[in-house]
């Protein structure tokens, strides 16, 4: 297959809040790697870049349409551009984060237009790890969130009866063990600070696992005294919660839930894709805390998922997102080596048997996602 001669920057047309961009910097380091880099008009203006800043004086990068954008031979844009797909042409390479797992509705379109795509959440090396991630981000950017709820209940943080602040979390991997971190430091470094110049009490953080949570005799005493419950897992089975809703009833009235993982409900798949934690609205950059009583709460849950108890939910699909730049500046340098090697062997010439950063590029197309 002919490597990409080309490659489209369209804008992220989400909400408002969205503002990430890949930098100029990272697009200098990409033009020399191509004949072509056309980059939506706009693109980054929403942060204070100009096309200059972008341009540089480089005769292969150019500005264009939205359609523009999406024509060449390449296209790379950071979260899943849902209602563009079909101004892509077949065989167009599409780079994002696609989430093969909980978005089987999304493969069946990129079979009918016949994108080539790859996966940036599906990069992994060898052992399994992502090349691709900003889970860090997720956690601290969540739980500062959830935190400074509760300090408006309990100013520095200080509960009534002067114990710590207790975290429940559910599922231990990249993003929990970051949440862990994040738990006991109070979401904030400098608001952690404060809080020991005050000899604060501080926090604890209980981590469970998926097993744990169907042993209700277990569970339900972790709930009760939870403060905040955290929901970093990723399921084998997204099509059944790991909370379901009837087990939020035991949480206290001002427990807050911080849902790190933000999968869709997809109640069109076979079989439907749920959320972790039952009955939970799904937010965005420009709305991310959900009261029980808010009418917005039951917009983004499927019908007839449970939502009878609630609690105040901290939820954001693109948690990174809350300090745009730096959240970019950490992509561009995990994407730096991969770059070269998708244009110099193209879609067709990935292969499982070839150099370590080919390998994992190969695991996240959708061929080998077929295979699998």
């Amino acid at each position: 297959m002919t490597p990409p001669k080309s490659i489209g920057f369209p804008r992220m047309e989400h909400e408002k809040g969205e503002k990430r961009v890949f930098l100029p910097d990272f697009i200098q380091y990409v033009s020399k790697l191509c004949d072509q880099v056309v980059i939506e008009e706009g693109y980054g203006s929403r942060t204070g870049f100009t096309q200059a800043d972008y341009r540089q004086g480089n005769a292969k990068i150019s500005f264009g349409s939205r359609q523009e954008a999406f024509e060449q031979d390449m296209v790379l844009i950071l979260r899943s551009p849902d209602k563009d797909f079909e101004r892509m042409k077949s065989g167009t390479i599409l780079m994002s984060m696609l989430h093969y797992h909980t978005r089987p509705t999304r493969i069946q379109l990129f079979r009918e237009i016949g994108l080539r795509t790859i996966s940036l959440d599906s990069i992994v090396n060898d052992n399994d790890v992502r090349l691709v991630e900003n889970m860090k981000a997720v956690a601290w950017n969540g739980l500062e969130v959830a935190f400074g709820l509760l300090e408006e209940h309990w100013p520095d943080l200080i509960r009534p009866d002067g114990k710590p602040i207790n975290a429940l979390l559910l599922g231990t991997g990249m993003v929990g063990k970051h949440a862990v971190d994040a738990a006991v430091h109070l979401g904030n470094i400098e608001r952690n600070n404060q809080h020991l110049e005050l000899n604060g009490p501080g926090a604890v953080c209980c981590s469970v696992g998926r097993n744990l949570t169907y042993h209700l005799d277990e569970m339900i005493p972790l709930l009760r005294g939870a403060d905040i419950l955290i929901d970093a897992t990723q399921r084998r089975n997204p099509s059944k919660p790991v909370m379901p809703n009837e087990l939020i009833q035991y949480l206290p009235s001002n427990a807050i839930l911080v849902d790190l993982s933000v999968d869709p409900y997809i109640p069109e798949a076979h079989p439907p894709v749920v959320r972790g934690i039952e009955g939970i609205p799904r937010g965005s950059l420009d709305k991310y805390v959900f009261n029980p009583e808010d009418p917005d709460w039951e917009n983004t849950i499927a019908p007839g998922v449970p939502t009878e108890h609630r609690r105040t939910a901290v939820t954001c699909y693109s948690w990174p997102g809350f300090h745009p730049e730096a959240c970019m500046t950490h992509y561009a340098q995990q994407l730096h080596p991969l770059m070269p090697v998708i244009f110099e062997k193209g879609y067709g010439g990935l292969s499982q048997e070839g150099g370590y950063f080919e390998r994992a590029l190969y695991r996240a197309t959708l061929k080998a996602w077929k295979d699998e």
